[in-house]
């Protein structure tokens, strides 16, 4: 699958990990499932010795993988706490083998783990409504969702997670944030923030739930314009957005804002179609593979907003597919982009299911832009700044928060 999503044997999807809605998706671009059950038992679980069979055939005479089978022995023989657990070794030397890659994009998910991601990626999950991701190795909220519980417990992107439930985030991987972050509805996680930076750390308490927020939103403002809301690209996402653009397109719009803050991404395909809108023909995107070969994703739909001004809104939460949307409208010269520098997401994900159910998602090609820039760890840099999106105004102990990108976008399709 990439995240962008590749090899789903039945379909095409696209990310981010960011992940904790939690989400994990980032750009998918390929989801695949190995259906061989090989090395697993009638009940269900791995025969951990057909696995080790199967790699003391295959291994490599590169490295000295005997060092790996002596150590295994010398836990089995010699750890303090007996039986040790099979399984537990087996997983934790497989997820240890994709964290040697350094990348937190590229995760091996044990069997349960994998099943809770694809909900995910259909849109069905538990937890706090929020993206993370590690930023200068530092556990960041991307992109809290609109009315998600990470919401309404005042957390914003950017925030610096130091800690979750007391435990010290230095040095967790992105996908072991993202499992103790995440739970059923109803049950709490306090996590260690900080808005900031180190001035001002607190703690936030927040109650999991259900997260189900439609991807798209629309209305209708002043002269004829419409604000077009996009929170995330999912399964559903382009069912909705035709939906909204065939009843926009009704009204004769005179511009059109497409609001991409803190949308963290999702299908692949989603945000190509989306781009495609605007974009009449030509590249959308580019992917790019260590093995040179490159891989197009080109216009094609309706093109019902081809003619229409735009403004795009985005902020440091908008990642990954939505960087996309924004990076070939603002490489066509076809909408004004408005707010802070995006993210910086330019990798591109395959996940794969393995034969015990286990998965792995893996970073395997970059994208770039169609004017071929690649933005992954540099996002895009609007082309009109808008430092402070909401700000709260008013007299007599009544705050009033304004919308400045909203109003900056609205000033700019008027002229």
């Amino acid at each position: 699958m990439k995240f962008f999503v590749k090899k789903y044997t039945t379909k095409t999807i696209i990310p981010v990990s960011l992940a904790i809605l939690t989400f994990g998706f980032g750009l998918l671009v390929g989801l695949s499932w190995n259906n061989d059950q090989k090395i697993i038992n009638d009940d269900g679980s791995v025969e951990v010795a057909q696995v080790l069979n199967l790699y003391k055939n295959g291994k490599s005479d590169e490295l000295d993988f005997d060092q790996f089978w002596e150590l295994w022995d010398k836990i089995k023989e010699k750890y303090v706490v007996q039986p040790v657990n099979d399984e537990d070794l087996y997983y934790g030397a497989m997820e240890g083998l994709v964290s040697g890659l350094k990348d937190p994009y590229s995760v091996y998910f044990r069997p349960k783990k994998a099943e809770e991601f694809v909900k995910d990626l259909a849109g069905e999950f538990e937890g706090i409504g929020a993206e993370i991701g590690i930023r200068n190795e530092q556990l960041t909220i991307i992109a809290p969702l609109p009315d998600s519980p990470a919401e309404k417990s005042g957390l914003q992107a950017g925030d610096k997670v130091y800690a979750i439930d007391g435990e010290d985030t230095f040095e967790l991987s992105l996908d072991e944030a993202v499992s103790k972050i995440r739970g059923p509805k109803g049950s709490e996680v306090v996590l260690t923030v900080s808005h900031d930076g180190y001035d001002e750390i607190e703690e936030v308490s927040i109650v999991r739930d259900t997260i189900n927020v439609p991807t798209v939103s629309w209305e209708q403002k002043e002269n004829d314009l419409y604000y077009l809301r996009i929170s995330y690209f999912n399964e559903d996402t382009w069912t909705e957005f035709d939906k909204a653009v065939r009843e926009i397109i009704m009204n004769s719009p005179k511009g059109v804002i497409l609001d991409l803050r803190s949308n963290p991404g999702g299908f692949l395909q989603t945000s190509v179609d989306v781009a495609g809108e605007w974009v009449e023909s030509g590249v959308i995107v580019r992917e790019r593979y260590s093995d040179g070969r490159v891989n197009e994703y080109k216009s094609r739909g309706k093109h019902r907003f081809a003619d229409i001004p735009t403004v795009i809104l985005v902020d440091g939460g908008t990642a990954s597919g939505s960087e996309i949307v924004a990076g070939a409208l603002q490489d066509y010269s076809l909408a004004t982009i408005v707010g802070v520098q995006t993210f910086g997401k330019g990798s591109v994900q395959d996940f794969e299911t393995l034969s015990d159910g286990s998965a792995l998602k893996l970073t395997v090609a970059r994208w770039y832009t169609p004017n071929d820039r690649q933005i992954d760890e540099e996002g895009i840099m609007p082309d009109v700044i808008v430092e402070e999106m909401f700000v709260a105004e008013g007299t007599d102990g009544e705050n009033i928060i304004n919308d400045k990108g909203m109003e900056k976008a609205i000033e700019i399709l008027k002229q």
